[in-house]
């Protein structure tokens, strides 16, 4: 996510002040000045970052402090609240209220808009079950009505286009058949342009006067500067925004042009794009991403993905064959699937606090290749093998290496993988004193003779 560099130097910044006994003037000055330089090279605004330091300052300098309240939390809670109160105090999301939404995604060529406007058709169908029309209004990039199409093919939701025609007709004609046919969301992909320019601004102008919006989305690359902040104003001034779906979010970008953007004309951060993958959004809540700025993580989110995507019936039924033992190379595939589905590794170890100092480990490259060469490798193997790991032998395996195309080495290390599974199940166990009465029917009958004679 953005500001990856900024949350390492903020966690180095509130360790150095760690067991101090007071909040002063000498400590702040040294404090303060990391967090400028830190928000600097972040690519904050420098105007956002003196005011945002101001306020810190203000509310640390003499605070009443008691055993039980260190100067390093007191400093983190007041540097998150700071963080929120420029973000928003709760997620803000889209006009569902009403009997026909109408969104427009506005935004420059390179920004994402194409396929974040597809990416938000799919929220609203499985999140909102809306019936969702895509409109292809964006007639001056020559592959984005194409790509629309394709978009909304791969997530079933169907594509208006007119050709030889204005982006004010296709709209007007998207309207009445939307109406028609009954749907109750309509997403508009507008024009963009490779700078801001007059007809662009006039184009979008002509189009809110003919169109009733419910929300305006800007469309930003997280990865952008600051040019994004008068990318920003010109697009407010011309069609009012109501929020911005950032793009890129699960990037090393300094991102401070978003947060940039959001302290100097409170427009929310409503989206977040997460990954390329067209169920890589997220609705941005500015507490979550607070948490993970400072390295509190953010467990919540990490839950619902896991909700979202896992089916939790496999997932129990997994945990009592790894508790029984019995886990196979079967039940190893539909793990590796199910977690594969909750997207980056890299992102989900951010969710988990403290975490965010192994973050420099972990490459997300790295973790895939292995994840494919495993599936590989246990694809390449029998039914017979899958189920039963003990018929394994050395023509076995040198019959799968060749299978999955992968070294004898990395057959063996899978194999051991398995077993380091079962093995750590049963330590689990063990320390648990035996298995846990939600995973195992009918323990609390042999753990209770007098219940069972009952």
């Amino acid at each position: 996510m953005p500001f990856e560099q900024l949350s390492q130097r903020l966690s180095s910044i509130i360790s150095k002040i760690k067991g101090t006994s007071t909040l002063d003037e000498k400590n702040m000055e040294g404090m303060l000045r990391e967090i400028r330089l830190a928000l600097l090279e972040a690519d904050v605004n420098l105007t956002v970052i003196n005011k945002f330091l101001n306020r810190v300052k203000e509310k640390s300098l003499g605070i009443s402090l008691n055993a039980k309240v260190t100067p390093s939390n007191m400093v983190v809670k007041i540097v998150h609240d700071e963080i929120i109160s420029i973000l928003g105090q709760e997620a803000s999301t889209l006009t569902f209220n009403t009997p026909m939404m109408i969104v427009g995604m506005v935004g420059l060529q390179g920004s994402g808009k194409t396929t974040s406007v597809a990416k938000l058709a799919h929220f609203i169908k499985t999140k909102h079950q809306k019936r969702v029309l895509l409109v292809a209004a964006d007639l001056q990039r020559l592959a984005a009505v194409t790509q629309l199409k394709t978009l909304g093919e791969s997530i079933g939701v169907e594509v208006f286009s007119v050709d030889n025609s204005t982006p004010q007709d296709v709209v007007d004609q998207a309207l009445k058949y939307a109406r028609i046919q009954g749907f109750n969301a309509v997403l508009i992909d507008t024009a963009g342009r490779l700078s801001i320019d007059e007809e662009l601004m006039d184009e979008l102008s002509r189009l809110k006067q003919r169109v009733a919006f419910t929300d305006v989305l800007l469309s930003v690359d997280a990865m952008s500067g600051q040019d994004i902040i008068y990318v920003a104003q010109r697009f407010n001034e011309t069609i009012p925004l109501t929020g911005i779906f950032a793009t890129k979010f699960d990037s090393d970008s300094k991102g401070g042009g978003v947060f940039s953007v959001v302290s100097l004309t409170n427009i929310k951060v409503k989206f977040v794009g997460v990954g390329e993958k067209i169920e890589d959004i997220e609705l941005f809540y500015p507490d979550r991403y607070a948490n993970r700025l400072l390295g509190m993580g953010d467990i919540v989110s990490l839950v619902e993905k896991a909700q979202e995507n896992i089916d939790q019936k496999q997932a129990m039924n997994m945990a009592q064959k790894m508790m029984s033992g019995q886990f196979d190379f079967n039940d190893m595939l539909e793990q590796i699937n199910q977690v594969s589905k909750m997207g980056s590794i890299k992102n989900m170890m951010k969710m988990i606090p403290g975490a965010n100092k192994l973050m420099p480990d972990i490459d997300d490259d790295v973790a895939q290749s292995n994840i494919k060469k495993t599936k590989a490798i246990i694809q390449s193997m029998t039914k017979e093998e899958r189920a039963n790991p003990s018929l394994l032998k050395q023509p076995r395996k040198e019959r799968i290496a060749k299978g999955a195309g992968q070294p004898l080495l990395v057959v063996n290390q899978t194999i051991m993988q398995l077993e380091q599974t079962k093995e750590q199940a049963k330590q689990m166990m063990k320390y648990q004193g035996g298995m846990p009465a939600s995973l195992s029917a009918g323990s609390n009958t042999k753990r209770n003779p007098k219940k069972r004679k009952k």
